[in-house]
């Protein structure tokens, strides 16, 4: 997912036909990124499909079709932020959130290191974990990654290194 020119025709106005190859070219990998940063497909998928449509619903207001897919990135992030917002309020009708569990089938398909890194991934604090999984999963360069968290390039460069330093002494600890 790194850095790409968005090569749609804005000029014709075909909002439609624009988002729909947005789609088929990014969605997969936008539903990754959301996959680590919510820990189940669901919740992921649900997260793309509302960035799109609120992309759909904002496409008059696009000045630029290279700002597509960084709004698209930005809203993604910000929708696996309220629903991680949401599972930690407490409600009257519903006990506590537990966080899924790896499914069978995914669990079969990872290697046993290879799931330790993503536990150890989400016991880091959220913008910690957003800074590695957009910097280092989803190959974004410091300026792409700070457009998509909504902070400057310094702090992407600092929390990633104090994620990085923390994300080493949790898979210590397991060690």
């Amino acid at each position: 997912m790194q850095a790409e020119t968005v090569d749609i025709a804005l000029s014709s106005g075909d909002r439609d036909e624009a988002i729909s190859r947005l789609y088929e070219e990014h969605a997969l990998g936008l539903t990754k990124l959301a996959l680590i940063m919510l820990g189940d497909r669901e919740s992921a998928e649900d997260a793309v499909q509302d960035a799109f449509l609120g992309l759909h619903r904002r496409w008059r207001l696009l000045r630029d079709p290279a700002a597509a897919l960084p709004y698209l990135r930005s809203s993604v992030l910000n929708n696996a932020r309220s629903v991680l917002r949401r599972r930690r309020l407490p409600s009257w009708f519903a006990g506590a959130y537990d966080p899924p569990v790896w499914s069978a089938e995914s669990a079969a398909l990872l290697g046993a290191e290879r799931r330790e890194v993503l536990e150890a991934l989400h016991r880091l604090p959220q913008r910690q974990r957003e800074a590695l999984v957009l910097r280092y999963y989803a190959e974004l360069s410091e300026e792409e990654t700070a457009q998509a968290m909504g902070v400057s390039r310094g702090t992407v460069k600092s929390t990633t290194s104090r994620a990085l330093d923390a994300l080493g002494r949790i898979l210590g600890e397991n060690a």
